[in-house]
């Protein structure tokens, strides 16, 4: 049983066999409590933080970096600067996100959450420095022999996922060993 009570993937047999899996691995959303008190704050003060508030008004287009799905139209989202690779190291970055208010942060083991499984994604493979050894683009759902090849590499600490349309940053993907899973 997954850690978000239903069966695991390879349980329900509906993303790959098991013969085919050779790395499992969990992904997670943003933790919303540093999001929390933003919505708060009035809209001249989302600006100064280098933020705004909008209403998403389509589904898809909002995918929320905490629950790692896209928010229904009619939603109020914050669109903010968030540093999601804080290493000293050339690859430092930081990119826009959307968050939600009270969003359940995604964290489960070898599946896909809702947003990455319907984008085309950059998956960027990182060294324990924050140095990028290896990346390549996928459709997301396609994702886990990729997930699978990159985090194979000894050299891999984590996986960030990007939204390779526009860049911005999506997930973290990290190695898990099996008796997690």
């Amino acid at each position: 049983m997954s850690e978000n009570g239903g069966t695991s993937p390879l349980e329900r047999g509906n993303l790959w066999t098991s013969k085919e899996v050779a790395m499992h691995f969990r992904i997670t959303g943003l933790d919303p409590a540093p999001f929390a008190p933003l919505f708060a704050m009035t809209d001249e003060e989302l600006a100064r933080r280098r933020a705004r508030r909008a209403t998403a008004d389509e589904k898809p287009g909002f995918p929320c970096r905490v629950s790692l799905a896209d928010v229904d139209a009619g939603t109020e989202v914050l669109l903010l600067n968030y540093e999601h690779l804080p290493a000293d190291s050339p690859y430092r970055a930081s990119h826009a996100i959307f968050v939600s208010a009270g969003a359940t942060r995604f964290d489960a083991i070898d599946v896909i959450p809702p947003a990455l499984r319907a984008r085309l994604l950059s998956l960027r493979a990182f060294d324990a420095r924050g140095m990028m050894v290896d990346a390549d683009v996928v459709d997301g759902s396609q994702a886990e022999s990729l997930i699978s090849r990159l985090l194979a590499l000894d050299t891999v600490t984590y996986l960030h996922a990007h939204y390779a349309r526009r860049g911005c940053f999506a997930a973290r993907i990290m190695r898990c060993e099996p008796e997690l899973a």
